[in-house]
């Protein structure tokens, strides 16, 4: 393995970032000038996030723009090389600038065609940085700042860019651009910043280094204490913060005037003599000499007689270059200068005026208007004197001048480039140089540090030791256009990249900024040390070195090592290889690999490789471990021994097998036809249900071609799956379950159908070690996945796993001799888990029934070669089988029946697969639980679900029949009696084979809980809790009923019942759809039919209370076979272990029901808890088996006002129903009312019961009724209910009143008056007619009847008043008038 140059991240719209910084050289047309833009005061997001500059805006329209020909540096390919680069160490911020403009690309993740992610870096901020007149960048670094928060785990928080001018000025921004605090420092160019952050010291000697930034000016280096900057950094990011978020409710002057004042900045200023020109610098840090130096220096400074301090000082060193001398060490010791105390100037503006859009500071980017006068000149800050700083030493060389300077990670190394084309290699804790390279003209550095591989640590020696760091110089050189890596620090090179000539080497030197000895503590922060940029394609590109690269003399063996894995690798991945020639590449590399752990991995890539044939894979492993037995015994290495034998031995049984399973053998077929009759004849019992299974999972379905269990078997696979021990034997590691099986269709799935001799490949098997008890799991793995094609011919496959299974009991290790006849044969017993555990209940049944047959065969044979006393333990391991082929049985009927397809449309979720083991953990319930969510998804009315059971009753009472007159016919009712309805048929088996868990009363309680769970997730199907009640209804046990309805209550209904209660008391009347949603949780026409069921089924639970008492509790009981459930008790359990409830209470609940319902129905005006009394509304909602104080006693005449009000409301809105159900008024009584709605014929019963609950006088609602049938003209509905009516006489007053309100219609308001009737209304008694001309026919809702209807009335009216009534004489003269005009029509 060896130097790779790997491609991380790509720049998009580069050739855009390009244009916007050559901006200013091509030439632009007049039209695209307007003088008048700058005057518009529109506020804008970019404005602010561009800091742009008004007064430089204005300035730079003013100036003519500048014209060059095509080939302009702008234009031209090294464009890159004119703009100052900086990428921040973790890759998500990258600065381009040039002269005054920056532009800002920040990380993005976007999906590649290929579907794999890829991070780019794309343009988020473009503008003009230059805020004086004329400067221009000259230097930019981007630090990225560590988040304070404790769940940070070492990303950055934030990006900080900054950024040195030639006025002096040292600026920083964020991400987006806009400007934190600005520095006037010292009054020269800023030539360089450099940054230092926290590093973890790798050994205890080694100072721990502060964080600081570095300012070179041309004479001057500001050194600006970390700390001090991080917190300055974050007030100034919080304040701003704090203005733009209250920039939009216009709170901006207030934000200004509010600002807190960061902390000073702490830095020092150190005025760098004896040096004729500085161009670059590095801040090595604090360093502290040995004893011998400090002797040394003070001998050299003080002379002979120089005194020496009892410790050496601590000293800052900074290492120059430039000319006069080339390269200069400086040393600041520490305390001999105080740092500066610099308050931070902030570029948030102090105080902001009303006016929102006038810039106060300039650094917002809001326009000002041209119009106004320019502003007084600013006034530059005072800048402290320089500290001065002799230089202690140099590296003299009158005629080189240094260019640049590089420090290592490690801060003892630095590389130096001069304008000789030299790379010089600086020893700083020495002060000398020690390397130089030429040919290197304009050459760029940067440093790559490489952490030894754990792996690669725990072989050495030394493994206790910490890991090793390995130091690589990386050098590009952009005029051979050559990138190079070099080792430290006498090296060779080891790796080189051809590139372009026009790439930038970005070396950051720090990471994050923020950080200390606490806070790195557990961060794994990655960040690219080394970065190349090529402006041509766009790439970002990063070295990766190996560490053993930095290794030599004796471990050089490891690197060519490493070499020829590659080459392997590289040989393995090419498809176009020819075997021969890759076998003996393969070998030949194999043998010259020298260590043991890089050959084991050799040989692992090489066995891991799909497309080796298994011919060469032998012969490659079979030279190896020959060569290794070769060698002498203390030379080779046992684990690579140990591969070699392992991995020779399974490629050999594989090819094997695989032989075995392409070869024909014709005597599979005759040999093994031994008594198998019995197990014919339980296929022969069982066939009819298998056919209907197998019908019903044959359906077809999507797969893949890859997930085949066709598909052959890799020997990559294989290998994966077994190992092999120090003892020689095979094993099977088990994985997923697909891989097991596959494994175990390689194995067996010939032998099954027929092409190869099982005994052949049991032999082998069994020769290569593999217990008989894995062998085992993988027959009856794929057995019973392979169920469809098992089904196909189910004769042929069941005889040849006959045989496999008792081939597998005669190998060594399966049935054990000293096997005790009191307890279970563990053999027989993984055979029985296997198949209690499985969901595919065809092939399960099969092979148990096969098991069965071989386990009585084995267990006979033993019994006849013992004594007779062990027949004890026949019985006991037979009766197991017995018990689990049954299960098997009840198991096959039950999945036939829940794999039939539900009608389209319906819900329910997916078919349930159901075996013994999750029927046994089921419950008790189980059975029925999974057959009610069938019948869930199968829309089974609950009607003709008890028809079928009723069936069913019926069928089991033939039979006893049958069987007392003594016939012993089996019934065949599968062949003889089949039914068109093969579901129904198919529920009838099932109801067979579960008699008590499937009974009547407990599947009726689980298909009503099983509803209501349904409704309770879609409240909106109304018919789901219908059914739900439908199916209590069913129950014919109280006892069930009353706890079925109890738990239905407090679990989902009275919750929303509550809801709708106190949603309908809030706004007095019925709600509408959206006020139900929201409180109810469904719509208006949902909620009316929750209220229906509710009131139906608090009046079961109210008969079911009154019925206990007579009915014993019920016994629940399950099969004998089934007796080992033990799980989750079932619903009818749970209901019969409920408490009795308070039948006052229900019935005060089942009252409000009632009211909340019958509002819903008819949309009333009603606050239903206002209708009761304070001991009424505190009983509500309460637990109904708990004594609640009860309204007793007369009640409040007001209260009984207002609940006959309602009452009399409904009785009107139910006699409109009627109406507008009943047709024409001419047959009003031919058509039938409804059952349910609200034209239902029961409501008035209802209303009467209703009253006498709530203590209204129910004559007084006989009468409304009567009356209000009149009223609509429902007179023979009327004349019934009038037969109930105890007080006559005031009913005749009412109906006198409505009578004379028809006749008046008809003399005197209807259009078509005749000659009768006028010649009538003057005949009449004027008492009479006074009368009639003061009645209101328009409160007649059907004034328009057939007069005999009204004689009819008027007559009933006559019976109805005694003769000394004082309307009794006005009846007559009615009863006159109407008989004339009837008879005049």
């Amino acid at each position: 393995m060896s130097c790779s140059l790997v491609e991380f991240c790509r720049l998009q719209e580069l050739k855009a970032v390009r244009d916007l910084l050559f901006q200013s050289q091509r030439p632009e047309p007049a039209a695209e000038k307007n003088p008048t833009a700058d005057n518009d005061l529109s506020w804008d997001t970019s404005d602010w996030e561009s800091a742009w500059d008004g007064g430089n805006s204005k300035e730079e329209e003013s100036a003519p723009a500048t014209t060059v020909d095509d080939e302009s540096p702008g234009q031209s390919e090294p464009w890159l090389q004119d703009c100052v680069v900086s990428l921040s160490p973790c890759s998500d911020l990258l600065v381009v600038a040039r002269e005054q403009k920056a532009v800002f690309l920040s990380a993005k993740w976007r999906t590649d065609d290929n579907g794999r992610e890829e991070m780019t870096l794309a343009v988020s901020w473009t503008g003009t940085l230059s805020a004086e007149e004329g400067e221009c960048v000259s230097s930019v670094i981007a630090i990225p700042l560590a988040s304070q928060k404790r769940s940070s785990t070492g990303r950055p928080d934030w990006t900080c860019v900054v950024v040195g001018f030639t006025s002096g000025y040292v600026r920083f921004y964020t991400e987006s651009g806009v400007l934190l605090l600005s520095q006037l420092l010292h009054e020269d160019p800023v030539l360089r910043l450099k940054c230092r952050t926290y590093e973890i010291p790798r050994h205890p000697g080694v100072t721990e280094q502060h964080e600081e930034l570095s300012i070179l000016y041309p004479a001057a280096l500001v050194t600006i204490d970390g700390f001090s900057l991080f917190q300055a950094l974050r007030a100034c990011r919080n304040q701003v913060a704090r203005v733009f978020a209250t920039k939009p409710s216009g709170n901006a002057a207030a934000a200004g005037s509010d600002v807190v004042p960061p902390p000073p900045l702490a830095y020092k200023k150190w005025g760098l003599q004896e040096m004729d020109a500085v161009v670059d610098h590095s801040s090595v840090g604090i360093m502290t000499l040995c004893v011998f130096d400090q002797m040394k220096n003070a001998s050299n400074l003080g002379g002979f007689n120089a005194s020496v301090k009892g410790s050496p000082p601590a000293m800052s060193q900074y290492v120059t270059v430039g000319s006069g001398p080339y390269t200069g060490f400086y040393y600041a010791i520490e305390g001999s200068s105080q740092p500066l105390l610099s308050h931070v100037a902030l570029a948030v503006a102090s105080k902001l005026t009303s006016a929102l859009f006038s810039a106060a500071s300039g650094w917002l980017g809001w326009n000002k208007n041209k119009n106004e006068e320019e502003p007084a000149p600013k006034q530059k800050p005072k800048v402290e004197p320089a500290t001065p700083l002799g230089i202690r030493f140099g590296l003299p060389d009158s005629r080189r001048h240094g260019e640049s300077i590089c420090l290592s990670p490690c801060n003892t190394l630095a590389g130096v480039t001069d304008d000789f084309g030299r790379v010089t290699l600086l020893d700083l804790a020495r002060g000398i140089a020690i390397r130089m390279w030429k040919g290197y003209r304009d050459a760029q550095l940067g440093w790559l540090q490489v952490q030894e591989e754990r792996a690669d640590r725990d072989f050495s020696p030394s493994a206790s030791l910490p890991r090793r760091h390995a130091l690589f110089l990386i050098i590009y050189a952009p005029r051979r256009g050559i990138l190079e890596v070099w080792a430290m620090q006498r090296g060779p090179r080891v790796g080189a990249f051809t590139v372009g000539k026009h790439c930038r080497l970005l070396y950051a030197g720090y990471r994050l900024m923020g950080v200390n000895s606490v806070t790195s503590q557990g961060w794994q922060l990655q960040t690219q040390q080394v970065c190349l940029l090529d402006p041509g394609s766009g790439a970002l590109r990063t070295v990766n070195i190996p560490f053993h690269l930095a290794l030599s003399d004796k471990k050089s063996e490891q690197a060519k090592d490493m070499h020829l894995v590659k080459r392997l690798t590289t040989m393995l991945k090419s498809r176009d290889v020819d075997p021969d020639t890759l076998e003996s590449e393969a070998k030949s590399v194999l043998l010259e690999i020298k260590h043991p752990a890089t050959k084991k991995q050799a040989l692992e890539s090489l066995l891991s490789n799909k497309n080796i044939p298994i011919s060469c894979l032998t012969n490659v492993t079979c030279a190896l471990n020959d060569s290794l037995k070769l060698q002498a015994a203390e030379e080779v290495d046992a684990s690579l021994l140990q591969l070699c034998s392992s991995q020779l031995k399974l490629l050999r049984l594989y090819s094997d097998i695989q032989q075995l399973q392409s070869a024909a053998d014709s005597e599979a077929a005759s040999a093994n036809q031994d008594s198998l009759e019995e197990v014919q004849d339980e296929l022969t019992r069982v066939l009819p249900t298998l056919q209907r299974y197998a019908q019903l999972t044959s359906k077809p379905s999507v797969s893949f071609a890859q997930d085949s269990p066709d598909m052959p078997l890799p020997v990559q696979a294989f290998l994966s799956q077994m190992e092999c021990t120090e003892d020689g034997e095979v094993k099977v590691v088990h994985k997923s379950d697909t891989e097991w099986n596959q494994l175990g269709n390689f194995m067996f799935w010939g032998c099954l159908c027929g092409r190869s001799s099982l005994h052949k490949v049991c032999n082998t098997l069994e020769e290569a070690g593999i217990s008989p008890q894995q062998l085992l799991f993988l027959l009856l793995s794929m057995w019973l996945r392979r169920e469809k094609e098992v089904l196909q011919k189910p004769l042929e496959t069941v005889r040849n796993l006959h045989a496999l299974l008792v081939a597998l009991s005669n190998m060594k290790g399966a049935l054990e001799d000293s096997w005790d006849p009191q307890s279970i044969s563990p053999w027989w017993q993984q055979v029985r888990c296997r198949c209690i555990q499985s969901h595919y209940s065809a092939a399960a049944l099969l092979a148990a029934l096969v098991a069965q047959h071989a386990a009585k065969a084995s267990i006979t044979s033993r019994a006849d070669s013992k004594l007779q006393s062990e027949w004890e333990a026949v019985s006991l391991e037979l009766e197991q089988w017995l018990v689990c082929v049954r299960q098997l049985e009840d198991v096959l009927v039950l999945q036939t029946l829940l794999m039939v397809s539900s009608p389209q449309g319906t819900t329910g979720g997916a078919v349930s697969q159901c075996s013994i083991k999750t029927l046994l953990e089921g419950g008790a319930g189980g059975v029925a639980d999974s057959v009610s969510k069938w019948v869930f998804r199968q829309s089974l009315a609950p009607e003709r679900l008890k028809e079928i059971l009723q069936r069913k009753e019926s069928d089991a009472l033939k039979e006893e029949q049958e069987q007392g007159e003594g016939g012993k016919a089996e019934p065949e009712k599968a062949a003889d009696q089949e039914d068109a309805d093969n579901t129904t048929e198919l529920l009838l088996a099932v109801c067979q084979r579960f008699p008590y868990s499937l009974s009547p009363d407990l599947l009726f309680a689980h298909c009503s809980w099983e509803y209501v769970v349904q409704w309770n997730k879609d409240p909106e199907e109304s018919g789901f809790l219908s059914w739900a009640v439908e199916h209590v209804k069913m129950l014919s046990s109280p006892h069930i009923q009353l706890g079925i309805c109890t738990m239905m209550w407090s679990t989902f209904i009275v919750k929303r019942l509550s809801a709708a209660a106190f949603l309908m008391e809030k706004v007095g009347k019925a709600p509408k759809d959206r006020l139900c949603r929201r409180d109810v949780g469904m719509g208006d026409k949902a909620m009316t039919s929750f209220l229906g069921c509710c009131v139906q089924l608090l009046q079961i639970l109210m008969e079911a209370d009154s019925a206990m008492e007579e009915v014993p509790v019920p016994e629940l009981s399950v099969e004998e076979v089934w007796s080992g459930a033990d799980g989750p008790a079932s619903i009818a359990e749970l209901a019969l272990e409920q408490r009795g409830v308070h039948y006052p209470l229900v019935q005060h609940h089942c009252l409000l029901a009632s009211l909340l319902h019958t509002a819903m129905t008819f949309s009333l005006k009603v606050k239903p808890l206002g209708l009761f009394d304070s001991k009424g509304k505190n009983a509500f909602f309460r637990d109904l088996t708990t004594i609640q104080l009860m309204p007793s006693g007369e009640m409040d005449p007001s209260l009984i006002l207002l609940r006959q009000e309602f009452l009399l409301r409904v009785l009107t809105g139910w006699v409109q129903a009627v109406d507008e159900a009943s047709g024409p008024a001419s047959a009003p009584s031919s058509a039938p009312l409804p059952s349910s709605g609200p034209a239902a014929d029961w409501w008035p019963s209802l209303c009467l019961e209703l009253g006498s609950l709530l203590q209204v006088n129910p004559d007084i609602l006989r009468r409304h009724l009567v009356c209000e049938l009149y009223n609509q003209g429902l007179d023979p509905r009327a004349e019934q209910v009038m037969l109930e009516v105890e007080d006559k006489d005031v009913l005749g007053s009412q109906l006198l009143v409505l009578t004379g309100q028809r006749l008046s219609y008809c003399l005197l308001h209807s259009q078509n008056q005749t000659q009768a009737a006028m010649e009538l209304l003057a005949r009449l008694p004027p008492t009479l007619c006074t009368w009639l001309k003061a009645m209101d026919p328009s409160e007649l809702r059907c004034p328009l009847l057939p007069l005999p209807q009204t004689s009819r009335l008027v007559g009933r009216l006559i019976e109805m008043l005694p003769e000394n009534h004082a309307q009794y004489s006005l009846a007559l003269h009615l009863l006159e008038a109407v008989d004339v005009l009837a008879t005049d029509d």
